[in-house]
């Protein structure tokens, strides 16, 4: 949900706060840059399942959570 809020935000219009993100995206295809650094998140999301941390595993799902109603509300901003 992150990317494809992301994505939604950029294409109304509203700038990436991200300073990585946004270096990304003035070198590329916007999809890649945002979707590259998601893939990393899910591969260490799988290390934190299958080690046994779900309590870290839960703080970043609230963190991502909270991402994505950022990006919902920077688009309804304008």
């Amino acid at each position: 949900m992150d990317t494809l809020t992301t994505l939604l935000f950029l294409r109304h219009g509203v700038h990436e706060a991200n300073p990585l993100i946004r270096v990304a995206l003035a070198t590329g295809d916007p999809r890649i840059a945002v979707g590259l650094p998601k893939v990393l998140a899910a591969l260490l999301a799988s290390v934190a399942w299958y080690s046994g941390r779900r309590r870290l595993l839960r703080k970043v799902n609230v963190l991502y959570f909270a991402f994505v109603v950022w990006n919902l509300a920077a688009v309804w901003a304008g």
